[in-house]
């Protein structure tokens, strides 16, 4: 994946630099490139792990001594809805000690101090007896036109009434029509003879995945009816923008509102999201970085920095990715439109939208357009005018700004009573607009306040060094506290070498020195590096690594061309720092001590670890990422405990040719993993075995249980038989 394309989670001086922070209190505001399994959490004040012990966190998680390795549930598990750094209490009958499974009793927690807590879901009033009606709708003869099907089948508003939402294939009606089986028959332009046929097929539950997956469309509408646009998957109002002048940034305020069932209920689950959008077309991006790169590498450059971003065109309010830049096709180009009439792009945006293009000369954008259906033979493709398209997000020059980052925090970084606020203002704006009220109540769906319960906040996590134990002033951040303690285990760096140019020689010396100053009292041995200077290039720095790269070197130093090198062709763990970093003398010490901690990490070593109240645990993670340069490819991450205190792992990744979000290759990542908890284990196997999964959206989450869980029990089930 290139870089810019996910939402950046280091700033500054973190981008390699030892970013080893805990999950933040509060609801993240920032953009997020695509969605987990596990929906946000519905708090608008939450409690982190770190305030709770490892027994708490535990049964918080739906863990129990009785249950066995793996259960596959009847339907997804509904009591966890969010990352696994955050608590989510439901309908002011659960805490921490929580086990949130329907039908289960909610045991009481004893320990901590209550707190009152607003979450940010809504209760949807549905009506005691409501059901969702789903027909599958058959055309006689076949069209392949999805928009005639759809208007010959709303030219019956007498029997389909006002609620009802049809995708072509899939009709559903808020009641229930009169005979099971429903023909109609209606004539074309053309005065063809249609007969639809409308076969009920299910009775549909508010709990059931469909209806979910149904609500969740209708709110989109509910959105739309407020004047709202979808970027992404959230909605945002360019009505009322927040312009951030000094840095040529604006702010779209917005929304991302899931809907879901929690318990016994289903309830929206709403959260303030804000789109980064920069006051910079494509045209002006290119045209400075014509005037500050080589000339002959500019066209590299450009697809280099440009393909994969997704930019904004203002005249429609749209999102598109840049797929690819075509050189040779310009503004004065024509191209087919669909009535088969030729027309110059040029032309078309005076028309259409009433714009002026001031560079006849510019290339165009390709943007590869996203078709529906199994039988597309060549996908459609849109070209776009880089001086009308709006680059999104922010750059990698710009998250260093740590000017530009706390401006932009001001605006984004709400507080809980201003978050509120923002959700009530959002429903009330739902009552007050009469077409998202409407929309809601054709279906027999009323929007409720915000729900509160009673919370507890647990006392902090222990973290256990080598020879003590350290009780952290903040729950979410311990590195000043242990500064001095001994980490509990790492292998000495003896056998490494740093890779500089000449100009930053000196920065390197004092991060040397500064490694070794840190190390000493966390227990971790620095010897001196060989220093190798180089050119200011990325060549010079390959060309070096390739002499002086082996097998058995332990770590080295710089980044971009360097990573690929490290990684792919001779893999050797590798720490990058920016100069830019090292140059902030007040923050060097600082600086240096993450990095230390990271560079043990990267050697094997164990910093730090909680009270584990589940003996011999095996904690596994699955992330799945779809290559977004190479279609139908995508990459599976697997990780493992291979220890009782849960610091060492076990790590495996495949590239896998399906392009799907579901793994196949699980029984091999999960032999290696029981393999290596033997090794370190005498042998043993591990008694419980709890997996975290993401890649996934909630509509996926049946085909993961059916499909990936075999794989895992397969492997466990053999391990056991022959175990026994």
């Amino acid at each position: 994946m290139r870089e810019g394309e996910r939402g950046r989670t280091y700033r500054g001086a973190e981008r390699d630099e030892g970013v080893l922070k805990r999950g933040q209190t509060g609801i993240n505001l920032e953009e997020s490139s695509k969605e987990s399994c596990f929906k946000r959490a519905p708090l608008l004040r939450q409690i982190t792990p770190g305030e709770m012990n490892g027994r708490a966190r535990a049964k918080a998680r739906g863990l129990s001594r009785r249950e066995g390795i793996f259960k596959q549930p009847d339907s997804p598990r509904v009591g966890y809805s969010g990352s696994s750094d955050l608590l989510a209490l439901k309908n002011g009958k659960e805490d921490a000690n929580s086990d949130t499974r329907p039908g289960k009793s909610s045991p009481k927690c004893s320990s901590g101090i209550p707190v009152k807590i607003v979450t940010n879901l809504f209760s949807l009033g549905l009506p005691k007896e409501w059901q969702l009606y789903q027909y599958h709708v058959a055309f006689i003869p076949e069209l392949e036109s999805r928009r005639l099907r759809i208007a010959l089948l709303y030219s019956h508003p007498e029997l389909l009434g006002k609620a009802k939402v049809f995708d072509g294939a899939t009709l559903f009606l808020a009641h229930k029509l009169e005979n099971q089986v429903t023909e109609l028959s209606c004539e074309t332009r053309r005065n063809e003879t249609v007969k639809i046929t409308i076969t009920l097929t299910h009775q549909l539950l508010p709990s059931s995945p469909v209806t979910i997956q149904f609500l969740n469309i209708a709110f989109k509408k509910v959105l739309k009816k407020l004047s709202m646009h979808q970027i992404g998957r959230n909605f945002y109002s360019p009505s009322d923008p927040v312009e951030i002048p000094q840095h040529k940034l604006t702010l779209w305020p917005g929304f991302a509102v899931s809907v879901g069932q929690y318990e016994n209920r289903v309830m929206a689950c709403a959260d303030v999201s804000h789109k980064v959008l920069r006051n910079e077309s494509v045209l002006e991006y290119m045209s400075s970085l014509y005037d500050n790169v080589d000339k002959a590498r500019f066209t590299e450059m450009c697809e280099k920095e440009l393909v994969g971003l997704i930019v904004l065109t203002r005249y429609n309010n749209k999102t598109y990715r840049i797929d690819d830049i075509e050189w040779s096709v310009k503004p004065t180009d024509t191209f087919q439109k669909r009535d088969g009439t030729e027309i110059s792009y040029e032309d078309y945006y005076k028309q259409q939208y009433d714009v002026d293009l001031t560079d006849l000369n510019q290339p165009m954008l390709v943007s590869q357009l996203k078709m529906r259906g199994s039988n597309i033979v060549e996908p459609r493709v849109v070209h776009l005018v880089p001086e009308l398209c709006y680059m999104t997000g922010l750059s990698n020059r710009a998250t260093s700004d740590f000017r530009l980052m706390k401006d932009l925090a001001q605006e984004t970084h709400l507080s809980p009573e201003s978050r509120h606020q923002r959700l009530s203002r959002l429903a009330d704006n739902i009552q007050r607009n009469k077409d998202a009220r409407l929309e809601l109540e054709s279906w027999g769906l009323q929007l409720g306040c915000q729900a509160s319960l009673t919370g507890r906040v647990v006392t902090s996590e222990k973290i256990l060094m080598k020879n003590e134990m350290c009780m952290p002033m903040n729950a979410g951040d311990w590195l000043r506290d242990m500064r001095n303690m001994k980490i509990i285990g790492v292998s000495p760096l003896e056998n490494w070498i740093v890779v500089c140019t000449n100009r930053n020689m000196e920065l390197a010396h004092n991060l040397v020195t500064c490694l070794r100053r840190v190390g000493d009292p966390m227990g971790f041995n620095i010897e001196y590096p060989r220093v190798v200077q180089v050119p200011d290039s990325s060549m010079a720095f390959v060309r070096v690594l390739q002499q002086h790269v082996n097998p058995e070197l332990q770590l080295k130093d710089c980044y971009d061309s360097v990573k690929k090198f490290v990684s792919l062709e001779q893999p050797v763990p590798s720490q990058c720092v920016l100069a830019r970093t090292l140059s902030k003398q007040g923050m060097i010490m600082s600086v240096a001590t993450k990095i230390a901690l990271q560079i043990a990490c990267k050697l094997g070593g164990e910093l730090w670890a909680v009270e584990i109240p589940l003996k011999s645990l095996m904690v596994v993670g699955i992330d799945v990422n779809k290559d977004a340069v190479s279609k139908g490819t995508s990459i599976v991450g697997f990780v493992a405990s291979i220890n009782t205190s849960i610091t060492r792992w076990y790590s495996h990744s495949v590239m896998q040719y399906a392009g799907t979000s579901t793994a196949d290759c699980l029984k091999i990542c999960m032999e290696g993993a029981i393999n290596k908890w033997q090794k370190c284990n005498n042998g043993q196997l591990p008694a419980r075995v709890i997996v975290y999964r993401d890649g996934v959206g909630d509509g996926q989450l049946r085909i993961v249980v059916n499909y990936e869980v075999p794989q895992l029990l397969n492997v466990l089930n053999e391990c056991s038989d022959g175990f026994r």
